[in-house]
């Protein structure tokens, strides 16, 4: 066993030392390849040291026992999967984000709502999600309905204050111009304020894809069938099946990092335009 984890060693010291020397030369394929290549000398000094070491799988199964856990379960994590993330990450995302960029344009059109409807979402993101989870199960059932609920409730105030904020973004000079054209309140808000406000949106959208996620996990956790990430983790720790638990939150990090991606990769599409997104 001794000789897995010099061997892991070994490569972990090959791997850094390699992502020094590429890192003297940038290019796209650099940037693709250093962080794999980080990432697996991650997965062969963990496989390495709780080999080597003798770690007991309860505290810390090897990545080659989870992956056996993912390969072996793999229905049972694609039902999880669909009913967490398909059904009550991305239902409470669309909701609580449309709901609350439809709140920012009313806002910004009337004083009075700044004044009532900011202090209101700000209490909304003070509630703990521990306590406002069991009450959205009383309210919404156990099946996924009430994590999209939750869902909502954490996405809302995120993307209600970035939204706020990047209407307000333009610069007076711009507004001043709109003016001498005699555009509408409308016209401005469609051909200025809100390509303005495009980066701080799409920033909101980007924070809201992990909140979405983690909300439903938990939320999970204070009643759901017998499906689902939050019940299938607590389910497994209660069995000591440490391997599996470790496979959902693998399935759960893969979700979340492809979901920024994508609105990563809209974000750049849309703002091309921006100086963040040139270079």
């Amino acid at each position: 066993m001794s000789g897995i984890l010099l061997f892991a060693l070994a490569f972990w010291l090959a791997a850094w030392a390699l992502n020094v020397v590429l890192a003297r030369h940038p290019s796209r394929a650099v940037r693709l390849v250093v962080p794999v290549l980080f990432g697996a000398a991650v997965l062969m000094l963990w496989e390495g040291v709780t080999r080597g070491l003798g770690v007991p799988p309860v505290i810390l199964p090897p990545p080659s026992a989870i992956w056996a856990a993912l390969i072996s379960s793999g229905p049972m994590l694609w039902a999880d999967f669909v009913q967490t993330f398909l059904r009550a990450a991305l239902t409470g995302y669309v909701l609580g984000c449309g709901a609350a960029f439809l709140c920012a344009i009313a806002i910004d059109r009337s004083p009075f709502l700044q004044r009532g409807l900011l202090p209101l979402g700000n209490l909304a993101a003070a509630l703990p999600i521990v306590g406002l989870a069991p009450i959205m199960v009383m309210w919404f059932g156990f099946d996924w309905q009430s994590k999209a609920a939750v869902v909502v409730a954490m996405t809302f105030f995120p993307m209600l204050v970035n939204t706020v904020e990047g209407l307000r973004a333009a610069d007076r000079i711009q507004h001043d111009l709109m003016r001498t054209y005699a555009a509408s309140w409308w016209q401005t808000l469609v051909k200025l304020r809100l390509p303005a406000a495009a980066p701080f949106i799409f920033n909101a959208l980007k924070i809201c894809s992990t909140l979405a996620l983690i909300g439903a996990i938990v939320a999970e956790f204070f009643g759901t069938p017998t499906v689902g990430m939050g019940f299938r983790i607590s389910t497994e720790v209660g069995r000591l099946a440490l391997d599996t638990v470790w496979a959902e939150i693998a399935v759960a990090a893969l979700a979340g990092s492809a979901f920024y991606g994508v609105v990563s990769l809209i974000e750049k599409a849309a703002t091309f335009w921006h100086p963040s997104q040139r270079g």
